[in-house]
This record gives structure tokens, C-alpha cells and sequence, in this order.
């Protein structure tokens, strides 16, 4: 490329906070340039002539990784979502549950009966759309709830 090459591209990109997927392609390649590269986020260095069957599957692997990517940002949008339609006390509930605290801990720490914390886990459970305990948790940390002491009802 003229006047700028493929490292100082994917430097700037990175300085400008563009999450853009990119594969190098180089004329000229040496293994402290595709380790620069691979580190610095390429899916793959790739030296011309390009072979058909390699660059289809970098590609390929850089398709599925965006693919991912995608996903687990809409699944933390969800869970997010899901954590701000919480009340308070649900999630003071949600954050004691995260730490691994059981329901009589909870109970004596919030001052509620532990019937009463029961009842609050089962509608969290519904709430969140969580069929076991570890689904609730991995929805709680992909929805990014908030950090703060559990009893904390301040978020």
C-alpha cells in the first residue's frame, strides 16, 4: 500500500478503536512482522502468492470468530437488559447468588426470612430465563451487573 503499510493500518485502526477483522497479506513477510501482526489482532499472515485454499480458510476462521464475537455481544445486551428489569432487591439477591452465598446468608444479611429469599431466587431464575443456578450467574457476568456489596441497593 502506498505511503502507509498493513502494521501501521492495523495500528491506526486500533488507535481509533475500530473493531474491524483483518487478514495481512504481504509481499514481503518476515516472522517478526507476522508475529506483530497476530498479536496485534490479525486472523492470519498470509505471504503472495496467495494460495486459494488458504486464504479461504483464513477467511473462514475470520468469519466465525466475528460470528462469535457477534453472539456474545447480543447474548450481554440481553442479559443486560434483563439485569436493569430487575428491582433493587432482585438484584441484591443476583449479587449475593453471584458471590455464592446460600439462601440463609442471604436471608440474615438482607433481614428477610429465608422463604422470602427463596421466593426471590425462583422469579429471578424466571427473570433472567435461567434454568440452573451457573445459567444465572453467566447471565449476571455477561450482563455486566454492577459491582457493589451485595446488600448494596444503590445501583
Amino acid at each position: 500500500m502506498p505511503g502507509m503499510g498493513g502494521l501501521e493500518l492495523q495500528a491506526e485502526l486500533r488507535r481509533s478503536n475500530l473493531d474491524v477483522p483483518f487478514i495481512m497479506i504481504t509481499g514481503h513477510g518476515d516472522v517478526p512482522s507476522a508475529v506483530q501482526a497476530l498479536k496485534s489482532g490479525a486472523i492470519d499472515f498470509i505471504e503472495k502468492p496467495i494460495r486459494h485454499d488458504v486464504l479461504l480458510a483464513a477467511l473462514e476462521k475470520m468469519t466465525a470468530r466475528r460470528r462469535s464475537t457477534l453472539e456474545a455481544a447480543r447474548a450481554a445486551a440481553v442479559a443486560h437488559a434483563k439485569i436493569a428489569a430487575l428491582t433493587p432487591r432482585e438484584r441484591d439477591i443476583l449479587r449475593h447468588v453471584v458471590t455464592g452465598n446460600p439462601n440463609k446468608i442471604i436471608a440474615y444479611e438482607l433481614g428477610i426470612s429465608p422463604r422470602t429469599v427463596e421466593n426471590h431466587r425462583a422469579r429471578l431464575m424466571v427473570k433472567m430465563n435461567a434454568g440452573s443456578v451457573a445459567d444465572l450467574v453467566h447471565a449476571a457476568i455477561a450482563g455486566g451487573l454492577p459491582p457493589g456489596e451485595p446488600g448494596d441497593s444503590t445501583t
